[in-house]
């Protein structure tokens, strides 16, 4: 067989992959009536839900910026409760986790302000494990491009409000700038 006989069936997989993608962005929202975010690549997603689905630990640490100090990943992508979700209990499924990302991992460490008493897991539907914070199980948000970004906060997406993450593990409910580098630093 030749080279080329082997990148025929990848490139049909990764069509189809593509496919499939699209369209369940295209079917967007969820059943209780949420849309999906706009103008956003499903395919960044997928790329940063491959990056939060290594399965070891992850680490949680902090950022000031206008709502608050408020908990982010330890390359510095904001950090996010679904007000949807259940103590323990994630309800943002199908085509939600590609805007959403779970925080996946087998344990969490945290650094700046952080607490690791408010840490846990919790098995999703799809039996993946998901890192919790004060019961609450933990986004990123594909909007959000840069670390400081913000631009999920106080968002009405999938079927409920999407908001930052406090260090006593509430949600932070005031309004951001959008970009949430202030210049504040790095808790």
């Amino acid at each position: 067989m030749s080279a080329t006989t082997f990148a025929r069936p990848a490139s049909k997989l990764a069509l189809a992959l593509s496919a499939a993608g699209l369209l369940a962005a295209a079917c967007g929202g969820s059943s209780s009536g949420g849309s999906a975010a706009v103008g956003t690549s499903p395919t960044a997603t997928s790329t940063q839900a491959a990056a939060n689905s290594a399965g070891g630990a992850v680490t949680i640490t902090t950022h000031k910026g206008p709502a608050g100090t408020y908990l982010t990943t330890s390359a510095g992508m904001s950090l996010y409760m679904f007000a949807k979700d259940t103590t323990n209990k994630s309800n943002c499924d199908a085509s939600c986790v590609v805007y959403w990302p779970p925080l996946a991992g087998s344990t969490a460490q945290t650094s700046g302000a952080a607490n690791s008493a408010m840490t846990a897991t919790t098995k999703r539907s799809d039996g993946t494990t998901q890192i919790t914070y004060g019961g609450h199980p933990l986004y990123t948000y594909v909007g959000d491009k840069k670390a400081g970004d913000t631009t999920g906060q106080g968002q009405n997406l999938n079927g409920g409000k999407w908001y930052l993450v406090g260090t006593d593990g509430k949600a932070l409910t005031g309004s951001t700038s959008g970009s949430g580098s202030t210049g504040t630093g790095w808790s």
